[in-house]
């Protein structure tokens, strides 16, 4: 299988985190991507870096106006007087319709959802190749030569939404892919199976039935991002209907989240889908620092195997999977499951 990554999505570092009242170190460390290309070639993936097919793309799934944001907050945050050295907000709007400040302190409020996802002086360009590497698997797929393929996608995406950051997430990989497939003519869905909803990837499709958009979770009743991911959304307009939430109880082991992960790939199958972009969180790990759900090792090996026997190209977006000891071991389970289930 091939596999996408680039050295310079090493560059974002974030240090500053905040959970219940408390900042601790970051949990989206750089050591990851170590751990996860380590893992992936146990699991017999040939690494090669993107191309790099511009911000037309990137755009096409993102508002201007936050993509203008993201390169530039940086260095007009730095410049406030007494300013720290990460972007992080302080002030948000009570909604969306609300005016758009000049101020850096107003965007930073506007465009960045929580405290989890603090930019600092790199972290627009490892962002940018993060979704690069994305588009890259996508074309590797559409273009017909590959059944799978792997992108170390980091940071991660799946919490952002059109024009705002959160959850350690900067550009939405995943959505950006599928709208790449989409473009080249293919009826792509996002199965997302990381242990949080993706809320962004669902923002930036509720309206749209071009890409049906899936999500197996921790509930949010009492789990991030807690506003997003329950069973009654369903879509909107013409959307209606194109997006799925399959919330499960904390706690939830294999057998049971493969019964739902079943669910999921009959709702795939009913859209006629022709590429499965999987939004490959592995923080569904029973070692998951986040401790959501409960899946063994043997769970993500049988995993990999349900979305082999779907018999459709396969891309895998890498997404959330915190460092444990079986970090490395899930991917490589995963990655293993398809190609022997394939």
């Amino acid at each position: 299988m091939k596999a996408i990554f680039d050295e310079r999505q090493w560059r974002h570092d974030p240090q500053h985190f905040m959970a219940n009242g408390t900042i601790s170190p970051n949990p989206e460390q750089p050591r990851r991507i170590e751990v996860l290309h380590a893992a992936a070639q146990a699991a017999g993936c040939r690494f090669q870096p993107p191309q790099d097919a511009g911000r037309g793309p990137i755009a096409a799934v993102h508002t201007a106006e936050y993509l203008t944001f993201l390169e530039t907050i940086h260095p007009r945050w730095r410049r406030i007087d007494g300013a720290g050295p990460e972007v992080i907000p302080n002030i948000h709007p009570g909604n969306r319709s609300d005016s758009y400040p000049r101020s850096a302190v107003g965007q930073a409020g506007y465009h960045q959802a929580d405290t989890a996802c603090p930019i600092a002086e790199g972290t627009w360009e490892a962002a940018y190749w993060s979704a690069q590497s994305a588009l890259t698997g996508a074309d590797l797929i559409a273009d017909g030569g590959e059944r799978a393929a792997y992108v170390l996608s980091r940071p991660p995406g799946h919490h952002a939404f059109a024009d705002m950051a959160g959850g350690f997430c900067f550009l939405n990989n995943s959505a950006i892919a599928a709208q790449r497939l989409a473009d080249r003519g293919l009826r792509p869905a996002i199965l997302d199976v990381d242990v949080h909803h993706g809320n962004g990837t669902q923002g930036i499709f509720y309206d749209s039935d071009t890409v049906l958009t899936l999500s197996i979770h921790a509930d949010p009743e009492r789990f991030y991002p807690f506003f997003w991911g329950h069973a009654q959304e369903r879509g909107t307009g013409r959307g209606l209907g194109s997006n799925l939430n399959l919330p499960l109880p904390r706690g939830t082991g294999d057998d049971a989240y493969l019964q739902t992960l079943d669910l999921a790939l009959q709702r795939v199958r009913s859209f006629g889908t022709d590429v499965l972009v999987v939004a490959l969180g592995l923080d569904a790990s029973i070692d998951d620092p986040f401790q959501g759900l409960a899946i063994t090792q043997g769970g993500f090996a049988r995993i990999g195997a349900a979305m082999a026997a779907t018999g459709l190209p396969v891309l895998f977006v890498q997404e959330g999977g915190y460092l444990s000891e079986t970090l490395g071991t899930n991917l490589t389970r995963t990655l293993t499951g398809f190609k022997e289930g394939a």
